[in-house]
C-alpha cells in the first residue's frame, strides 16, 4: 500500500514536499515515481527513482524544479517541488514496480503496477 502526503495550497514560486511511505512490503527492491493528473487532462510522468536511488528520470517540465528522492529504512520516497507553477496543478499520485532496471520507457504509467490514492497539489499564480 502506498500513502501519499505533502499536498496543499501554495502560491506561484513556492515549494511544497511530497512524501510516498510504502506499507506492507519492503520498497527497497522496487523503482518509485510520481505522477500527476490534472483535471480533463491525462496522467503525466513527472519523476522517477531507481530502487537503489542512483538512477532518477524527470518529465522535461518539471526538470531543474523537481527532484525525487528516497529513504529506503523508511520505505519513503519524496517530491521536492520547487518554483512552483500555476500549471504544476494536479492531483500527484505515487507509483511503485519492480523492474530490473529503471529506464524512461517507465515515463509510461501502465508499466508502474502499484498506486497511491492521490495528494492534492494547488499552486495559485
Amino acid at each position: 500500500q502506498l500513502q501519499a502526503s505533502g499536498g496543499g495550497l501554495e502560491q506561484a514560486g513556492g515549494s511544497l514536499r511530497l512524501s510516498c511511505a510504502a506499507s506492507g512490503r519492503s520498497s527497497r527492491s522496487y523503482n518509485m515515481g510520481w505522477f500527476r493528473q490534472a483535471p480533463g487532462k491525462e496522467r503525466e510522468f513527472v519523476a522517477a527513482i531507481s530502487w537503489s536511488g542512483d538512477t532518477t528520470y524527470y518529465a522535461d517540465s518539471v526538470k531543474g524544479r523537481f527532484t525525487i528522492s528516497r529513504d529506503n529504512a523508511k520505505n519513503t520516497v519524496y517530491l521536492q517541488m520547487d518554483s512552483l507553477k500555476p500549471e504544476d496543478t494536479a492531483v500527484y499520485y505515487c507509483a511503485s514496480t519492480y523492474s530490473a532496471k529503471l529506464s524512461p520507457s517507465h515515463a509510461n504509467p501502465t508499466l508502474w503496477a502499484y498506486w497511491g490514492q492521490g495528494t492534492q497539489v494547488t499552486v495559485s499564480s
